[in-house]
């Protein structure tokens, strides 16, 4: 009698759920698949969802109920968090402080994926935004589920970052008590841009100096128009 024989599922068939793989491993062509994925796995279940909450509740905006004085907040997202989103809270600071609103704003940025967390941005990024006069501190951070109640905007770098955290979003509202209309805070950073045509921030990490300047450019003119929407809208200044 011949033996039955049952293929072994892959990795992500026993894990649909995960998110896009990180910069470095895009790039990798000496890890298996098996590898590969293993690697992603690991790193996806490392993640304690408890700790994360814990260690956020002093960073995240007040909850208060009274609307008047909790700040607004706006959340920049992007796949890692080291590059684009990182710059995106960076330039918006910077505008928000020349605006003296630091108290009627509040901002932060995350990624999409864990792999880099706890990681500063990309030297590259920090070294350009410097040369602007922007200081970029954040800490690279995985999107949570309380962002979506936490935060009035959420700020998607391309495309594939909006559909990610939609995504999340979607996967998280069935066991976390979410807004019912939280995915209708996200939006692409570009759908604020004026002097700009690109619809998405495009990502410098696998390119030169003039990627990261052409991100800077395309972040400006977006958080230029972002805080003016929001100081019209919410009767800032």
């Amino acid at each position: 009698m011949r033996a039955l024989h049952i293929p072994t599922p892959t990795p992500t068939a026993l894990f649909p759920h995960l998110l896009p793989i990180c910069h470095c491993s895009l790039k990798s062509k000496s890890l298996s698949f098996l590898q590969h994925h293993s690697y992603i796995i690991h790193t996806r279940l490392a993640l304690k969802p408890a700790r994360i909450e814990a260690s956020s509740m002093a960073s995240t905006p007040s909850t208060a109920s009274d609307d008047t004085t909790k700040p607004f907040s706006v959340l920049f997202v992007c796949l890692g968090n080291i590059c684009r989103s990182p710059a995106a809270e960076g330039v918006f600071r910077h505008l928000v402080k020349q605006n003296n609103l630091d108290s009627k704003l509040y901002i932060d940025s995350a990624g999409t994926i864990n792999y880099h967390e706890g990681n500063q941005a990309d030297p590259r990024m920090r070294a350009a935004s410097k040369r602007r006069g922007i200081e970029i501190t954040s800490i690279s951070r995985p999107i949570r589920p309380s962002d979506f109640r936490d935060f009035d905007i959420i700020l998607a770098m391309d495309r594939q970052n909006r559909e990610d955290i939609l995504g999340a979003f979607e996967r998280w509202r069935h066991r976390e008590t979410l807004p019912a209309d939280a995915a209708n805070k996200v939006r692409l950073m570009c759908s604020y841009c004026k002097k700009h045509s690109e619809t998405e921030v495009p990502d410098p990490y696998y390119g030169g100096q003039q990627g990261f300047e052409k991100v800077l450019d395309l972040l400006e003119d977006a958080c230029q128009s972002l805080l003016e929407s929001i100081i019209a809208e919410k009767s800032l200044g």
